[in-house]
């Protein structure tokens, strides 16, 4: 509600006095106008710019725009590539020798950008993946369990590293197996690696220890099947 000001009762306002003032004549006189029929007012006003007929559109824009379309699929491609090249890279497991922890068939991305340019070692307990020595056009994947300058034993099944033995908890007891192997030194530059499905796996035990140099990636995440995406351990 809005307030309204009340009158001052108390004062008398006077009209002020009224002058009388001489007709003046126009300067000049103006030419009649003619008054716009009834159809003329309500016919609407015509938007500006609305004169005529629009001009053909340029098909400059569609050009550029093709091109940075396909600038921005070039650049695409172009990272992909780096990526799988250099960092990344998809692989599929075929065979069981790592089973549980990965089945056949199973996709996984392998990460080459570590190993490749020295930012990280090679650890203990590390999945990776090798070329071997005997054939360089396969790959394999493995479990490092010797490093350079270790000496690795396996008595029954148990594995000694060092004359300590090695706690493996990704090698469930179905998988295991009871072979023994004689003390076996790591060279300088060699990994003694083994499968998880150690009745079912082919490895150092066999063929010995891998070059570093062979081996070029490791395997850091499950993308296939959808229940086991996740990082691999």
């Amino acid at each position: 509600m809005q307030d309204q000001e009340n009158p001052d009762l108390g004062s008398a306002v006077a009209p002020a006095p009224v002058t009388p003032v001489e007709p003046v004549a126009p300067a000049t006189s103006a030419s009649p106008v003619a008054s716009p029929t009834p159809a003329e007012r309500a016919a609407p006003a015509a938007p500006a710019g609305a004169d005529g007929p629009d001009p053909p559109k340029e098909t400059g824009g569609g050009i550029w725009n093709a091109l940075s379309w396909a600038r921005d699929l070039a650049f695409s491609v172009l990272i992909a590539v780096l990526c799988i090249v250099f960092i990344y890279q998809p692989v599929k497991v075929e065979g069981t020798s790592m089973m549980p922890g990965l089945t056949d068939q199973e996709r996984i991305f392998i990460n080459k950008f570590t190993y490749r340019f020295g930012l990280g070692s090679i650890a203990r307990g590390d999945t990776v993946v090798f070329e071997p020595p005997w054939d360089s056009g396969k790959s394999y994947i493995k479990r490092v369990i010797g490093l350079p300058g270790d000496r690795v034993r396996i008595d029954r099944g148990q594995v000694y590293v060092n004359d300590r033995a090695l706690p493996e908890d990704y090698v469930e007891a179905d998988y295991r197996d009871d072979l023994s192997m004689p003390e076996t030194p790591v060279r300088p530059g060699e990994y003694f690696v083994l499968g998880d499905h150690r009745s079912s796996s082919s490895d150092s035990r066999i063929w010995g220890n891998v070059p570093r140099k062979n081996i070029y990636g490791k395997a850091v995440f499950c993308y296939w099947p959808p229940e086991k995406i996740g990082r691999l351990k």
